[in-house]
């Protein structure tokens, strides 16, 4: 199973990686992915574990996923696994037409996966991703414009 999403954002790549890298932050636009925290390393490199909690169905789930691939400003892939689970997500940013193109691809696999569509779980993890791109849309954005006003 694959969710995708891809985005466009009015806002310069640095603003938007810098929105994306620093996750002690996310918790300003990220309103999937809560009580997110460090717990191996102290920022966005690969062989950092990180936590967050995600409601993917009707209760929070915790997730520790690995940083297996980090091109800062380029690309980002995490990995980890929760009841005979396994998900890679992974996250392309590129330049494009004075913004930036952002790709999030999640590939889930496992035995669960079954019982999963019967719940309809690719439909809910559709609108988590969509929810998560619009949030870093919205705040990138926002930075942007602030950074862009320059005072009388």
């Amino acid at each position: 199973m694959i969710v995708r999403k891809e985005i466009h954002i009015d806002a310069p790549l640095d603003v938007v990686w810098g929105a994306f890298s620093r996750l002690e932050e996310w918790s300003q636009w990220n309103r999937v992915c809560t009580d997110c925290c460090y717990l191996e390393g102290r920022e966005l490199t690969v062989d950092a574990c990180f936590a967050f909690t995600i409601t993917p169905l009707f209760f929070p789930l915790r997730v520790t996923p690995r940083i297996v691939l980090c091109d800062p400003g380029r690309e980002v892939v995490w990995q980890g696994g929760k009841f005979g689970v396994q998900a890679v997500h992974r996250f392309l940013f590129s330049e494009e037409n004075g913004g930036v193109h952002l790709l999030s691809e999640e590939t889930f696999s496992g035995p669960l996966l079954v019982a999963g569509l019967l719940l309809r779980v690719p439909q809910r993890l559709h609108r988590l991703t969509e929810t998560f791109m619009e949030g870093i849309k919205a705040y990138a954005e926002a930075c942007a414009g602030k950074a862009r006003i320059t005072p009388p």
